[in-house]
């Protein structure tokens, strides 16, 4: 059998075949054993016990055991319990199965057993996967299928050979396997498009399989594409991430895909959120939508930004000289005497202005502030006039006495506290 391990398989690695004993695991294996000297690898076995077909499995598995044993493979042997994990975290037998299965292959890789898994995935398996993934309402990246190559961990040598070709692979090299029952069942959903639906496919459509594949390819290319824009459009800045805009909608939805992982949420998002900030593009500076674990996204002029809402916790403290700590950041309040200082040099208050209740704390309901020259203002408003975005407003730390905003630190003082002719001393304001 004519196999292209051409950029899965380096020289020099340790790669474990995901074997069950079935047919084409059994192929597989055989195959990378015939190739291993030609391509530098060293084969080994890794064997799953599902804890599914109770005395068969663990045939299965001793089968598996006894002939690694006389070929000289070195085997990897785990057991789980796919019943117990499905109704612990509810979900389907198959899904369980595959979920521990996967579990076992990275810890594989992660002990150093290995470089990589090898899974027998072959050409009905991929075309199969896409028509359930269509089904099931993928996207674009659905209809690829399984991936050759995932993250250069997990490899499908098989997957662009035919289902015949490996049946006749094991009748001309004499290979034995063993059959797994369940795959007989129509119970589960693969199974029951595998033993139903693709047969009839098939006969009104001998080259269903080619056609399918076909069309994962193209997709693979168009999906790479939109996502090396959509890489290029998303710009993650520490614990905020930023899209610019404007964008087309196959774009954005990617990118915020993007932006929203890079802040810690892999899943929980749902097409109606790519919906939502799709529309946020077209709405007005300060516009915001929530997203899921605590997510908001926020249209700030020409781009939208997304950030971790994280109800401050700081309390309200005491206002003094020198240097306090306020929600990681160092504000130093240093007294000079007036002579010799250029007050438009940094932000300065006359000292006796500034009353014996104020209080460093952040923004509340109702604060205002007045500007230089006079003229009271929403402090909200204030800080629109001023750009301030609104991410980062409930984070700005603020000297107050009631509602009346005396400092916004790093950014400006009120006019009830500004230095004038009567001033001896000043207090200068720094924050960092």
């Amino acid at each position: 059998m004519n196999v292209n391990f051409s950029g899965l398989i380096n020289k020099g690695e340790v790669i474990a075949v995901a074997l069950s004993g079935g047919g084409d695991s059994m192929a597989l294996l055989n195959i990378l054993l015939e190739n291993s000297n030609k391509y530098g690898y060293t084969v080994i076995a890794l064997n799953v016990e599902h804890g599914i077909r109770g005395e068969e499995s663990i045939k299965d598995s001793a089968f598996v055991k006894d002939y690694c044993e006389k070929k000289g493979v070195k085997l990897l042997s785990f057991e789980v319990d796919s019943i117990k994990t499905a109704k612990e975290q509810k979900l389907s037998i198959e899904q369980s199965a595959r979920q521990l299965r996967y579990t076992c292959f990275y810890k594989a890789i992660s002990d150093g057993l290995c470089d990589k898994v090898a899974t027998a995935h072959h050409q009905s398996d991929n075309a199969e996967s896409v028509l359930l993934n269509i089904f099931r309402g993928t996207g674009l990246k659905g209809i690829i299928g399984i991936e050759q190559n995932y993250k250069d961990k997990i490899i499908r040598p098989l997957l662009s050979v035919g289902k015949a070709e490996i049946e006749n692979y094991l009748s001309a090299n004499n290979i034995p396997f063993v059959t797994d029952s369940t795959n007989l069942s129509d119970e589960y959903t693969r199974n029951y498009l595998r033993i139903n639906i693709m047969p009839k496919l098939k006969e009104i459509f001998p080259e269903v399989e080619n056609s399918i594949l076909r069309l994962a390819e193209i997709a693979s290319e168009d999906e790479d594409y939109i996502d090396s824009v959509a890489t290029n459009t998303v710009h993650i800045q520490g614990d905020k991430a930023e899209i610019i805009l404007p964008q087309h909608k196959a774009v954005l939805s990617r990118a915020t895909i993007k932006a929203i992982k890079a802040l810690g949420v892999e899943k929980d998002w749902t097409k109606a959120h790519l919906n939502d900030v799709y529309a946020l593009s077209f709405k007005q500076t300060g516009s915001m939508i929530n997203l899921p674990k605590s997510i908001v996204a926020i249209r700030e002029y020409d781009k939208i930004v997304f950030f971790k809402n994280q109800t401050q916790t700081n309390q309200a403290i005491p206002f003094y000289i020198g240097k306090t700590e306020y929600a990681n950041k160092t504000i130093n309040c240093e007294q000079l005497s007036v002579k010799g200082i250029n007050l438009r040099d940094g932000l300065y208050a006359d000292s006796a202005k500034i009353p014996n209740d104020a209080l460093i704390r952040f923004r509340q309901d109702g604060d205002t502030f007045t500007k230089f020259g006079g003229g009271t203002k929403n402090l909200g408003d204030y800080l629109t006039d001023k750009k301030i975005p609104l991410k980062d407003r409930d984070t700005l730390p603020l000297l107050a006495s009631g509602n009346d905003i005396l400092v916004i630190f790093g950014v400006a003082v009120s006019d009830k506290v500004k230095a004038d002719n009567s001033t001896t001393t000043v207090i200068k304001f720094d924050i960092q």
